[in-house]
């Protein structure tokens, strides 16, 4: 007889739950990302410069602070970024889990992009990724589990429809940097793996008129845009323990905007 699968339940001991930090986790993708992990039982850290909104989502999830917290992060300063990993080491332990998902937008053409702009849509879009996992996968390493998901996205596959060459570059930055932390930590049971959305209904939404949305939905070949949990369901999944064999890869969450 086969020996008993061990358990995947991600609910764990208060002592032994796990401990994943989500960047950009105020609202949006990164707030549906949070919940998410939360609902699996992890203790969640929200790093996000929007202190109120990250805040507010942390007492949401849980009100007693035990399991949710929220840390004041501009993760394109590395110092910033650095203290706000202690702080999270310090009252939980370092993380087992972390989702790069803090990210900036901004249009523009390529021949125009003010060079300040570009340096500043690196730090936040792609140097934050080397940062916070040059900090998160030693201990995962020793430990030899752990996982990363950093979210990409359509245009650092195709080029940037909407957003501007900076925040494409980046994103495609986002996608090598991947697979060489996925090759350096694949033999210490540490995944790295790329989530790539496109088009998913977001506040950013809420400030385009309604007829765009609608033509640009049209063009989707599943006749909608995307869901921010549908997006979180993904890399809840990346975050488990049934996803150990998948490291180096980018799923794509698009609609079938774009297929391979």
């Amino acid at each position: 007889m086969a020996a008993p699968r061990p358990s995947t339940d991600p609910i764990r001991p208060t002592a032994e739950r796990r401990v994943a930090l989500v960047t950009g986790a105020a609202r949006g993708i990164g707030a549906a990302i949070a919940t998410e992990l939360h609902r699996l039982g992890l203790r969640v850290a929200l790093l996000d410069r929007d202190d109120t909104g990250a805040r507010a989502l942390a007492k949401a999830l849980d009100p007693d602070g035990d399991s949710a917290m929220a840390v004041r992060t501009d993760v394109g300063d590395p110092e910033e970024t650095e203290n706000a990993v202690r702080a999270v080491s310090s009252a939980w332990h370092s993380p087992d889990v972390l989702v790069n998902n803090a990210a900036r937008t901004a249009p523009g053409s390529v021949w125009d992009v003010e060079l300040d702009e570009w340096d500043a849509l690196m730090a936040t879009n792609l140097r934050s990724v080397l940062v916070l996992t040059r900090l998160c996968a030693p201990p995962m390493r020793e430990r030899g589990w752990g996982r990363v998901v950093n979210l990409a996205s359509l245009a650092g596959q195709q080029g940037g429809l909407v957003a501007g060459p900076h925040y494409a570059a980046a994103k495609a930055g986002v996608l090598v940097l991947t697979k060489i932390f996925a090759q350096e930590l694949a033999p210490h049971g540490v995944t790295v793996n790329a989530v790539a959305p496109a088009a998913v209904r977001t506040p950013v939404m809420d400030e385009l008129p309604a007829e765009a949305l609608r033509r640009a939905a049209d063009r989707i070949p599943v006749g909608r845009f995307g869901r921010p949990d549908e997006v979180a369901a993904l890399v809840g999944h990346l975050a488990g323990d049934d996803s150990g064999y998948i490291t180096g890869a980018t799923l794509d969450v698009n609609g079938g905007s774009f297929m391979r």
